[in-house]
């Protein structure tokens, strides 16, 4: 039976749904409050950001938790960061989490994409470019494409 292959060496695509699907990020300054809590945590190294959007209900990512988090623990930096920010009296977000190992350079193209076109698929957008609230709009935001993925 194979290792598992070490924690940096995992990239995933996750989906963080908001509770009752609340278009919670219609409102610019809670898509910003994410923004920045996405941010401020990869800045801290918890994981590498490769590519993210932030819909109306949900957000969208690829990411690469640091050898010492595993991804649970880096969707509970950005979810439950951005709630404790926020100080809402509501449940924020939908306890479930989407996720899907990427684990061949064809799957994170496939992943990227999708996740660049959402906004235009949602008619939020007439450009992926266009759409203030993903990694197309904010290339700071985001590390290189993983190296482990060719």
């Amino acid at each position: 039976m194979p290792f598992p292959a070490p924690q940096e060496l995992r990239t995933y695509f996750v989906t963080a749904v908001t509770a009752n699907r609340r278009r919670l990020f219609q409102v610019e300054a809670n898509a910003d409050l994410l923004l920045k809590t996405i941010s401020d945590y990869r800045h801290q190294n918890r994981f590498q950001l490769h590519a993210f959007v932030i819909m109306p209900d949900h957000l969208h990512a690829i990411l690469t938790p640091a050898p010492e988090v595993s991804l649970e623990k880096a969707m509970q930096y950005i979810k439950g960061g951005f709630s404790f920010r926020l100080k809402s009296k509501f449940d924020v977000w939908s306890r479930s989490l989407n996720e899907s190992q990427i684990i061949t350079p064809e799957k994170f193209k496939a992943c990227k994409t999708y996740i660049e076109h959402n906004p235009v698929r949602a008619r939020l957008s007439a450009s992926p470019e266009a759409y203030k609230y993903s990694s197309l709009s904010h290339p700071h935001t985001v590390d290189p494409h993983p190296s482990h993925l060719g």
